[in-house]
């Protein structure tokens, strides 16, 4: 045991001494400083649901939103993102207490709940970039933190739907192809410097999708009791047992569809998933960030070196999984799936930090910080099979021991970049008010003005797209 507290430890003992030598560096240079006080957003929704539907309901939302109330009124945008956050976070807490291993079925008011608390994140989500607009509070730092929680709301809510679907290990997955595409549109926006949202997206059509998931199983036991037979079978105990049963039982219609009639529905929807989102939105990606750098005559290698370390970290755990005695995925989804998801939300926003700031393009290599302790927990995995399935410290503090780094990872990249951005551009956290002493003194010292030499630019946009609602670039 004590050696087991010990490697659980040993990730956080490192991230202190690398946290005292980061913190003397700083994550922000002179022109990361500079390039936040020219750093304009610039994003596209092309979405006709977003357009037509929501937005009318968004804008009379936000007004639920004083001006004159002084929590509402920030030097950034974030407050009412981070209240969307936690509806979030109590909607995979719910799974995870009536679900532990997303292999049985909650209560059907659970369902309901991860639907309601999803709607509400999207709600909150859009009118945060509203209410900011209406306050003229738009800053980076606020850009930052939006797409920050976007980035971990994809592991909340691929745990949330696990648990609505009796997904067990598949919930693993379902993470992985929401956050594909949200890696893939921030890496796009890194190059473009525009967020563009196609016609049928993740914020808007893809979350949309999946609150009427959650709604739906709600009530699909009852709606299955009065339905012809012809149409849906009546075996369905639950609506959760509905997602769990083979596609062809649950809807005998497509029973003679290839292959899909045998496998279990949710696993059915994952593959139509891939095929009809996930790949389509890559693609999207690549093609747009290829011609950019064509343009731009710079090298799609050094592009593409931006996504190895999101495909070395799934590669990892996967290999980890493979190799443990303990099926690591299936017995302890939530912890596979937050402590990855914790290592996917620090790449995402060391990218965005260099968007902002405006940094050579190409890989960051404190980005592979997220990836050291893979090496320890594949290799304690390894000795399980040359001591006849007993690793040498039990798989249970190692998975502990993964989440407590990604966890003090991640909170010494937040707290240290939200010091930093405040201090270079004179604000407070939650407070409209302006930071006397960060404006005199920042973090150069002096005025902060931006010069660049003749063809250089500061490679920000200055459109913003009037009527968005969402401003953060969802893989859900």
């Amino acid at each position: 045991m004590t050696d087991g507290c010990f490697v659980a430890s040993s990730g956080c003992l490192f991230l202190l001494r690398f946290g005292h030598f980061e913190g003397r560096m700083g994550y922000i240079g002179a022109h990361g400083v500079a390039a936040l006080h020219r750093y304009k957003y610039s994003g596209v929704d092309n979405s006709y649901v977003s357009k037509y539907f929501l937005n009318p309901f968004w804008n009379r939302f936000v007004k639920i939103f004083p001006l004159w109330m002084p929590i509402f009124r920030l030097r950034w945008k974030g407050k009412i993102t981070l209240t969307g956050f936690m509806f979030l976070m109590v909607s995979a807490l719910l799974g995870y207490i009536y679900s532990p291993r997303l292999d049985s079925a909650p209560p059907r008011w659970v369902h309901f709940m991860h639907g309601l608390l999803l709607f509400l994140y999207q709600t909150f989500d859009a009118v945060d970039g509203k209410q900011a607009r209406r306050t003229n509070s738009s800053s980076p730092l606020g850009e930052l933190f939006d797409h920050g929680c976007d980035a971990l709301a994809c592991a909340l809510e691929a745990l949330a739907f696990g648990s609505t679907a009796m997904c067990g290990r598949a919930t693993f997955w379902f993470w992985v192809i929401a956050a594909i595409p949200f890696y893939g549109a921030t890496w796009e926006h890194f190059f473009t410097n525009t967020l563009i949202l196609p016609v049928v997206n993740g914020p808007t059509e893809g979350l949309m999708l999946i609150y009427f998931c959650h709604f739906f199983t709600t009530f699909v036991g009852m709606m299955l009791q009065h339905l012809p037979s012809t149409y849906l079978s009546s075996c369905c105990l639950s609506g959760a047992e509905w997602w769990a049963q083979q596609f062809g039982k649950s809807l005998p219609f497509l029973s003679w569809v290839p292959f899909f009639s045998g496998i279990p529905t949710y696993q059915a929807v994952l593959y139509i998933m891939v095929a009809s989102g996930v790949i389509p939105t890559v693609a999207f990606n690549v093609y747009n960030v290829y011609h950019v750098v064509k343009a731009r005559k710079g090298s799609m290698l050094l592009a593409l070196a931006m996504l190895c370390p999101f495909i070395v970290l799934l590669g990892g755990v996967l290999v980890w999984d493979y190799l443990s005695p303990s099926d690591l995925i299936g017995n302890y989804p939530h912890l596979v799936v937050l402590g990855t998801g914790l290592a996917f939300g620090f790449l995402v926003g060391r990218m965005i930090l260099s968007h902002l700031c405006d940094e050579p393009k190409g890989l960051k290599t404190n980005m592979c910080m997220s990836l050291l302790y893979l090496p320890f927990a594949i290799a304690n995995a390894l000795t399980a099979r040359l001591n006849d399935g007993v690793p040498l410290v039990d798989e249970r503090l190692v998975l502990l021991g993964y989440c407590l780094f990604t966890v003090s990872l991640y909170l010494h990249f937040a707290t240290s970049v939200i010091h930093e951005i405040t201090a270079a551009l004179g604000i407070y956290c939650f407070s409209s008010t302006a930071n006397p002493s960060s404006v005199q003194t920042g973090l150069l010292g002096k005025k902060h003005e931006a010069s660049y030499p003749s063809g250089k630019t500061a490679g920000v946009s200055i459109l913003i797209v009037e009527g968005t609602g969402s401003t953060a670039a969802h893989g859900v």
